[in-house]
């Protein structure tokens, strides 16, 4: 019996198996049909590549939309004709003849000018004449910042109290010259990666590939080296001290600075007061209160000077990678600018207590410290491109004045020796 009920309830399932597949076999033949007619109507890869997701806000709670493109995308394979396979042949190359030229694109254009616009655009080595060097030499030196720096030292040496001597004058402003053109050519040399970034030295010789590397640093050293030496022998020791310190805190500490920390800014306001502090001692051959309160005036009047020069090349800077306080501390920048505008008047009050120069000095330099102030003042406030140019233009003939009214200034001394001798008056007669 129970043998007879296995028996059919075998039969039934079996009988059900085969209906199903049957049936199956009908789902999946119509499922291929329906995909082969409507084959635009269903999702396919490719519609998923191009969803647009966006996320919207709505009752303070973050949804999802997907958007779909708006053009129909079709399927690489929706093929009309699957049985016709397109074989498409690669044209080669067409490579002219030797000898041949192209025809021009415009042909109003001269034959030569034509020429001269395709010679320019190819790469070629470059050759330096030898009338192009003074100009190279001169924009690697930095030729006016080094004029600069020689106008400084020397009038730290006409604000020495002792007789002038033009020969000792001309050594000492010789070296300041050749030192100063070791430390900028140096510091082009390190930097030609980053100046490559900066629309204001993207020009400079050894960023255009001018001179090479070895060439740029045998002048640097050219000059370096009797300059350093003519200080030391030709003045005086003290003097070839300051000259080569200069050139070590320009090149390695002022210049690797300027991608490090906004305190590149103080070390190249010592690099700028050194100067006329080695005019003073090529003079004196010491360092005297008159010394100091000269590299105080440069120290101090450097920072309207650069702040605000940097105020409007603050998008160079950011590009060439330099930390300056014009980009990555723009209110400190502005505060430091009128801090030491309004320091100046200090200076300028200091040099008659020094025995430096007349009490007539911090009268006859007030209108212009006050000028400058009251611009750096501006900048503060509003701190605009404008205000900016305004302080950095006033800077350019503000030192100038002020080292020309302090040398009008200067207190005379009379050596001891040609001192009036008070006429003694006789001894009693015992």
């Amino acid at each position: 019996m129970s043998c007879l009920v296995e028996g059919l309830v075998g039969v039934g399932v079996q009988q059900k198996l085969i209906a199903n597949v049957a049936r199956s076999h009908m789902s999946a033949r119509r499922l291929i049909q329906l995909c082969r007619r409507d084959q635009a109507e269903w999702m396919t890869f490719q519609h998923l590549c191009f969803l647009k997701r966006q996320y919207v806000k709505s009752s303070s709670v973050l949804c999802q939309r997907a958007r779909p493109k708006q053009e129909h995308v079709a399927s690489v394979l929706d093929d009309r004709d699957d049985s016709v396979v397109r074989q498409v042949q690669q044209i080669p190359a067409l490579k002219p003849e030797p000898g041949t030229v192209a025809p021009p694109c415009d042909p109003t254009e001269p034959e030569a000018a034509r020429a001269a616009r395709l010679e320019a655009r190819q790469w070629k080595e470059l050759k330096v004449e030898y009338s192009d060097l003074p100009g190279i030499y001169a924009r690697l030196s930095k030729l006016k910042l080094t004029a600069l720096v020689v106008t400084t030292a020397a009038a730290g040496y006409a604000m020495a109290p002792v007789p002038f001597d033009p020969v000792t004058f001309l050594m000492a402003s010789v070296g300041t010259c050749l030192s100063s053109c070791t430390a900028n050519s140096i510091n082009q040399y390190f930097e030609v990666p980053f100046d490559s970034n900066m629309n204001r030295t993207k020009n400079r010789p050894l960023v255009r590939g001018q001179i090479s590397p070895l060439h740029a640093v045998s002048f640097a050293l050219a000059c370096g080296i009797p300059g350093v030496t003519l200080l030391t022998l030709g003045v005086n020791p003290l003097t070839g001290f300051l000259g080569a310190l200069n050139i070590f805190l320009y090149t390695c500490c002022y210049t690797p600075l300027k991608r490090l920390s906004i305190t590149n800014t103080w070390v190249g306001a010592v690099v700028g007061a050194i100067p006329p502090v080695m005019g003073w001692t090529a003079a004196t051959g010491s360092l005297d209160p008159g010394a100091l309160l000269l590299g105080g005036f440069l120290f101090s009047w450097q920072f309207p000077h650069f702040n605000a020069l940097s105020w409007n090349l603050r998008e160079d800077y950011s590009r060439g990678g330099y930390r300056m306080m014009s980009v990555t501390h723009p209110g400190l920048c502005k505060r430091v600018a009128l801090r030491h505008s309004v320091g100046l008047i200090g200076l300028s009050a200091l040099g008659p207590v020094l025995d430096v120069t007349t009490w007539t000095f911090p009268l006859v330099s007030l209108p212009i410290n006050l000028y400058i102030s009251y611009l750096a003042f501006r900048f503060y406030r509003y701190g605009d491109r404008q205000n900016a140019r305004k302080l950095f233009f006033c800077s350019l003939w503000h030192l100038p004045m002020l080292l020309l009214l302090a040398l009008t200034c200067k207190k005379s001394r009379v050596p001891q020796d040609e001192a009036p001798v008070a006429p003694s008056t006789p001894s009693p007669a015992l």
